[in-house]
């Protein structure tokens, strides 16, 4: 499965999106749906988000039908800077769930 660390990740099958081209991510994700997954979560902060919407259409549109968005949740996050103070940011997190 997906292992990736912290507390915004502490689900088994989530999926960090960053700067890596959205194919990878989108193999990620039908990675752990053949591995036996039931849910995959999609995750980003900030400019990658967009990103984070392609990934889940195209797993959906494109190269597994049966996946179908479960669950969107958007929000705002407060992260601790080191230097002090603190930084917001967007997130979302996009839950995929296989179909029966």
């Amino acid at each position: 499965m997906i292992n990736v660390g912290g507390d915004w990740l502490s689900q088994e099958n989530a999926i960090l999106i960053g700067k890596k081209p959205p194919m990878n991510y989108v193999l990620a994700c039908l990675t752990a749906f053949h591995e036996g997954a039931e849910e995959v979560v999609i995750k980003a902060r900030g400019r990658p988000i967009s990103t984070a919407v392609d990934v889940a259409e195209m797993v959906r549109r494109k190269f597994m039908p049966s996946a179908s968005i479960s669950e969107v949740t958007i929000g705002t996050e407060e992260i601790q800077l080191r230097e002090g103070g603190v930084k917001r940011t967007s997130s979302i997190t996009i839950k995929m769930r296989r179909k029966k």
